[in-house]
């Protein structure tokens, strides 16, 4: 069993500012995103400048935070919401959903095609190789709070979490970071390098992070108010994550026949 490392949540305390692990990550993947693109954007025959994709990246940004939080009081406690709707601005506690992040994200993709003229599917492809960034800063955040993590277990790296009782856990948060932060992220780079065509990426994006979401799920613990939709096993997640599954696969599918390189 591996020991926690139960980190102050609190990064930087300054009298009465408090600046939170949680929300520091959000920043840290957001600026790490926006220099992946601002690199990206010095290759050959790149369509946006370098403002452009300032504004991309920022109101991405806004759509992600907006989506994020109304997600996860829609998502996942509503009732909670309505007995204290002034939970909404306290972030610091935790609670964002990446189901809703991602519609926000897709708001903020959409306005900025239909400002700069461009085709929605090509800043989606643009933007999808860059969120296994996001994604990585959002899951150690979330381990840092001690949150979300996964069921009893007797692994070798189990943990045993403050607020999990005294079992050893599966570090769930760790599983995600890893599968969609690091490996999704080595996969879209790969994989957006090697000509794909348009919409493939926005496809294999969707595809892998449901896949990787999806089997996750199976040792994260659900969350205590909603517990198992079904079955024992079937959880929030698995049902906001499979039609990512299946509608990434279609647009894969439909992208390579759309090529003629598939019958």
């Amino acid at each position: 069993m591996l020991s926690y490392p139960n980190i102050d949540p609190v990064a930087i305390s300054l009298g009465p500012l408090k600046v939170h692990w949680y929300g520091l990550m959000y920043i840290i993947g957001i600026g790490a995103a926006w220099f992946m693109a601002r690199q990206r954007s010095r290759e050959p025959g790149f369509p946006w400048s370098a403002s452009q994709i300032e504004d991309l990246i920022f109101i991405c940004a806004i759509g992600l935070m907006i989506g994020g939080r109304l997600g996860y009081i829609f998502f996942y406690n509503l009732p909670a919401f309505i007995r204290d709707p002034l939970m909404i601005i306290r972030v610091w506690e935790g609670g964002m959903s990446f189901h809703g992040g991602m519609l926000g994200a897709f708001s903020g993709m959409w306005i900025f095609a239909r400002k700069a003229g461009a085709r929605f599917s090509d800043v989606t492809d643009f933007i999808g190789p860059l969120v296994p960034l996001g994604l990585f800063t959002g899951r150690i955040g979330n381990f840092i709070n001690g949150e979300l993590w996964g069921k009893p277990t007797d692994v070798p790296w189990a943990m045993v979490f403050p607020t999990g009782g005294p079992e050893p856990r599966h570090p769930s948060q760790l599983y995600e970071a890893f599968l969609e932060g690091i490996v999704l992220f080595i996969i879209l780079q790969w994989y957006r390098r090697q000509n794909p065509p348009r919409t493939a990426v926005s496809g294999m994006f969707l595809l892998l992070y449901g896949v990787f979401r999806f089997l996750v799920e199976f040792v994260r613990l659900p969350d205590a108010h909603i517990g198992y939709l079904a079955f024992g096993w079937l959880t929030m997640g698995m049902v906001l994550t499979l039609p990512m599954i299946v509608v990434g696969g279609l647009i894969l599918m439909r992208a390579y026949v759309r090529k003629g390189l598939v019958s």
